[in-house]
């Protein structure tokens, strides 16, 4: 059974910073690109970051590039999220997702790329 545990986030200052964590059992790994999305209320979810099996390539969406940083640990099958320069508008539920295949691809963003997800964590960034 596939299992992708989540922790960190919570409410944080704008500007201030926080790291989420992603946990992965029952899976390979290191198969595998991992991505984050994030859902606020009322819009649809939508990609963050995404990073290649072996870490070395990494995509952001625009709205967090040069802010967010995707990190993986393949020993400790654990991707992270650290998050820096929060603004009210990060505010969302946060989720881990495993994709399909080893690379991120172009449409990395794209939802249906991945196979399984995490809970979520909600991130909330107050002004």
């Amino acid at each position: 059974q596939v299992q992708l545990v989540e922790s960190g986030g919570g409410l944080v200052q704008a500007g201030g910073s926080t790291r989420l964590s992603c946990t992965v059992s029952g899976l390979a790994f290191d198969d595998y690109a991992m991505g984050w999305f994030r859902q606020a209320p009322g819009e649809e979810r939508m990609g963050v970051s995404c990073i290649q099996w072996s870490g070395r390539s990494k995509y952001y969406a625009y709205a967090v590039k040069d802010r967010f940083t995707i990190s993986r640990d393949n020993a400790k099958n654990t991707v992270y999220l650290q998050m820096n320069s929060l603004r009210p508008e990060d505010t969302a539920i946060y989720y881990c997702a495993a994709n399909r295949y080893p690379d991120c691809g172009s449409v990395w963003g794209d939802a249906v790329r991945y196979a399984y997800w995490g809970q979520g964590s909600q991130v909330t960034v107050s002004s």
